[in-house]
Formats: structure tokens, sequence, C-alpha cells
């Protein structure tokens, strides 16, 4: 195992541990490093005395208190250490209480508490050593080089600290967003879905009531109608069948390659001669312009709209004709259905045309439902090309 491995390892135990633990060790080690001079005393050395161990247990004992209380326990050291200086019995001659809360102070700190421990230690230890019986000049630097590493290990520390809980802030806010694209994509997934079904069981179920109740009426009269009828109730059940079976295999994740694709604007004509023979409903289909390629979902959307537009008119507006009409344009294609019936009784209420207006929202479209210019009620979707609608959703 590398020496780098071992140390990280050490370090990740460290932070990990408690820190009141953590601190009272050091103030241990700080106080065994303190008292070695009466440990382990030199013949002609400097003089000792209690008081002067008792002022070195002032510079390491308040460093149990360093996390909880950086400032004063800052404050408490630094005014220990130049009284066991003054004191001179002994005098320091390292000061490890004091690197520790320099180290504490610029990593935990205020900024301005920062620059007063830095600046008051400064002239400390110069104004110490300038008093000092024959102090030498490497003296001086080495304790002002200590003091600068302990500090700027001290700063590189809050540093450190700082990017890691942005780092951890900025996960919890991916996350956070993550989980929010997820729910909003489940929620417009959940919308499609909902709108295709209603879309798919209110055009055939129309159908099947139209038929179901025109069929017992001519049944005795004209048996050839009714039975027209009853197979018009069956293919648009089908037709709802085969439609409900993509739907669900696209949810169930079963949609293959042999799998009809989603109707568009090339089943329009199949869509509008259905309507007109299952109903009798006299319904045409007018087409201007040169037909372009659209996105999927546009594509679908169009033959939603001109679905659910046919499925208003044959339920609610008891109308003899209906008339869609497809305009293309350069970069959009317009789709317009007509009738003269008499309209909705709230126009813009209802799911159908709120279906609708979502449809062409989500192709980066418009919609617009009303009474038309002739009478009747009108539906007016404008739906993009695919380049169009590609530059819309950038």
């Amino acid at each position: 195992m590398s020496p780098h491995t071992v140390f990280a390892q050490a370090a990740a135990r460290l932070r990990t541990a408690n820190p009141y633990a953590v601190d009272a060790a050091l103030a241990a080690l700080v106080l065994f490093a303190v008292s070695l001079q009466w440990l382990f005393p030199d013949e002609g050395d400097d003089p000792l005395s209690w008081q002067g161990w008792l002022l070195g247990a002032a510079t390491a004992v308040p460093l149990v208190w360093r996390r909880r209380a950086p400032f004063a326990t800052a404050c408490a050291v630094s005014a220990a250490t130049p009284a066991m200086a003054v004191y001179h019995a002994p005098p320091p001659d390292v000061m490890y209480g004091g690197l520790v809360v320099l180290y504490t102070m610029a990593a935990r700190g205020l900024p301005w508490q920062r620059r007063v421990m830095l600046v008051g230690w400064t002239i400390g230890v110069a104004v110490t050593m300038h008093h000092k019986e024959d102090a030498r000049p490497f003296e001086y630097a080495f304790h002002l080089l200590c003091m600068a590493c302990a500090y700027a290990l001290g700063s590189v520390a809050r540093v450190q600290r700082a990017y890691t809980a942005e780092l951890e802030d900025r996960a919890r806010r991916l996350e956070r967003e993550r989980a929010a694209d997820t729910a909003r994509a489940i929620a417009q997934e959940r919308s499609r879905i909902a709108r295709d079904m209603h879309d798919v069981l209110a055009h055939a179920v129309s159908l099947m009531v139209v038929q179901a109740e025109a069929g017992p009426v001519v049944l005795r009269t004209d048996p050839e109608r009714a039975e027209a009828s009853f197979d018009a109730i069956a293919a648009a059940g089908r037709d709802a069948m085969g439609q409900l079976r993509r739907i669900l295999g696209v949810l169930k994740a079963e949609q293959k390659g042999g799998t009809s694709p989603q109707p568009g604007v090339a089943a329009l004509p199949a869509l509008v001669r259905r309507v007109a023979e299952s109903t009798g409903l006299r319904t045409e289909l007018h087409t201007r312009g040169e037909p372009h390629a659209m996105a999927p979902d546009a594509e679908v959307a169009a033959y939603r709209v001109v679905q659910e537009a046919l499925t208003n008119t044959v339920k609610h507006a008891y109308a003899s004709c209906a008339t869609v009409e497809l305009d293309w344009g350069e970069d959009h294609l317009t789709l317009t259905v007509t009738d003269d019936g008499r309209g909705p009784a709230a126009p813009g209420r209802g799911h159908g045309l709120i279906g609708i207006r979502e449809r062409a929202a989500a192709c980066g479209g418009s919609a617009e439902t009303g009474r038309g210019p002739d009478g009747g009620f009108r539906v007016a979707v404008r739906l993009p090309a695919a380049a169009d609608l590609q530059a819309a959703l950038e």
C-alpha cells in the first residue's frame, strides 16, 4: 500500500471521527510537546518553574474548544504565549499552540478574525524575538515561516471545505432537477396517453352511437342500410381496438418494427372517408399547397386534431356537412375543420377542445376554436414543419 493511500485513509478516518475527541487529543499532544522541557531538562538550560509550566499548559488546554469557540480559543492562546515568553521560565522554543490556533482561524474564522490573528501574531513574534536575549536572525525566519505555513494550510483547508460543500450542493441540486425533469416527463407522457385514449375512444364510440341509434330505425324499412350500420359499428370497434393495441404496445415496450405506426397526415383521406361512410355526414377534404415533411409528433397531432373535430361534429353539432382543409405553407401546415351545425353550447370547453389546444402547443403550434364565419363551428390549427419545429423547440 502506497504512502499516499495510507495518508488518504487516515485523513478520511480523521474527518469521520468525533471532533471533540480529536481536539482533546490534539490539546494533549500540544501539552506533551510543551512539557518536554520539564520532562527532559538540560543542564544549564533556561530556568524551569511550575508557574512557567502552567503558562505553557494555558497555550495547550484551550485547544479542546477550538471548534466550538475558535476565536475565544485563539484569544486565550494568544494571551498565554507572550506571557510565557515574558516570564521566561522557560520561554517557548516553538509556538505549538499558536500554530494550531493560526491554522484553526485560517480554516474556520471570519475574515476579520483571520486578519486580526495573522497581524497580531506577526507583530507579537517580531516584538518577542526582538526582546529575546541572544536571538539569532534565523530564529526570526523560522518562527515567521512556521506561522505562514500554518496559516496557509488552514486557508487551503477552508477553500477545500468550501469547494466540497459547493460540489455536494450542486449534486443535490442536480438530483432535485433530475427528479423534477423525470416527474415532468411522466406527467407529459400521461397527458399524451390520456389525449390519445380520449381521441381513439371518443371517435370510435361516437360513430358506434350514431350507427346504433340509426340501426333500429331502418331495420324494418331498409334491412340493407341497417346491415351497413352494424358493419360500420363493427369496423369502428375494430379500428379503435387496433389503435388501442398500438398505444398499449408503446406503454409495454412491445412495439417492434412490424407494428403499424401511429396515423399521420397521409391517413386523413381514409379518416374522412370512413366518417362519411359510417355516419352519413357529408364530409369533404381539400388540400392546397405542396405537402412537405413534418415531425412525427406533428403528424400524429394533425390526425388526432381532425379526428377530434369530426367527432365533435358528429356528437354535438347536428350538422349535415363538414369540410376539412389542409393548407400547406413553406414552413407550416394549417388544418381547418368547419361544419354547418350549431356548434357546442360552450365553445372552448370540454376535454376534446382542450386536447386539441394541448396537442398543437406540444408541437410548437397554435389552435383556435369558435364559430365559423358562415355559422357552424370552426377548428383551425397551425402546426410547424420539421425544421421550424426544431427551431421553435431550441
